[in-house]
């Protein structure tokens, strides 16, 4: 499952290592316009799945419906152990297991959650810009056939095998940088 990365984002991870928030440590590295996440080992053998940012696209305000950008970690994981297709309401398993299917009039949150905490006071760090108080989760989704389309509410959807293998290779304070575009070539 190991995938070369793009050189625009050689130069994006080398420059983001620099962080002293981020140094060593595994840094997952969504990018917007490719509607990837790529998940960078520091000893090398990046992984890359597909995702679903928000339809009302990048910003980080408070009701605003959008995914946000800079610097996060994750600062809790929840679902361990349940089944795929585990339907989540706050946070909280509801017994309902659903399968990959179209539900429109409904955001469900499935199998597992990556909370995200922002790290950038004023970007998305306290006030109306609070990823965590806005409830910004990396979530699996029974709309699988949606993934690689720019169509959650806010949130990074994958699919629900995709967070399961995620989610067990992630820690809780694993950095997070979420970005719109990838960086111009040069």
């Amino acid at each position: 499952m190991s995938e070369p990365l793009p050189p625009s984002l050689v130069a994006l991870e080398t420059m983001l290592r620099r962080d002293p928030r981020i140094g060593q440590s595994t840094l997952l590295l969504v990018v917007g316009a490719e509607q990837q996440l790529w998940r960078l080992p520091r000893e090398g053998g990046a992984s890359c799945w597909p995702v679903s940012t928000a339809r009302e696209g990048f910003g980080n305000r408070s009701g605003s419906h959008r995914t946000p950008t800079g610097l996060h970690r994750v600062g809790e994981k929840i679902g361990a152990g349940s089944p795929p297709g585990t339907v989540f309401r706050g946070r909280h398993p509801t017994g309902e297991v659903v399968s990959p299917g179209h539900y429109p009039e409904q955001d469900l949150i499935t199998t597992r959650i990556l909370w995200l905490e922002g790290l950038e006071p004023g970007v998305n760090l306290g006030g109306e810009v609070d990823s965590r108080a806005r409830y910004i989760y990396i979530h699996g989704t029974p709309e699988e056939a949606l993934i690689g389309r720019p169509v959650s509410h806010g949130c990074i959807r994958m699919r629900n095998e995709d967070i399961v293998t995620l989610f067990e290779e992630v820690e809780v304070g694993t950095p997070v940088y979420i970005l719109a575009s990838p960086p111009p070539q040069g």
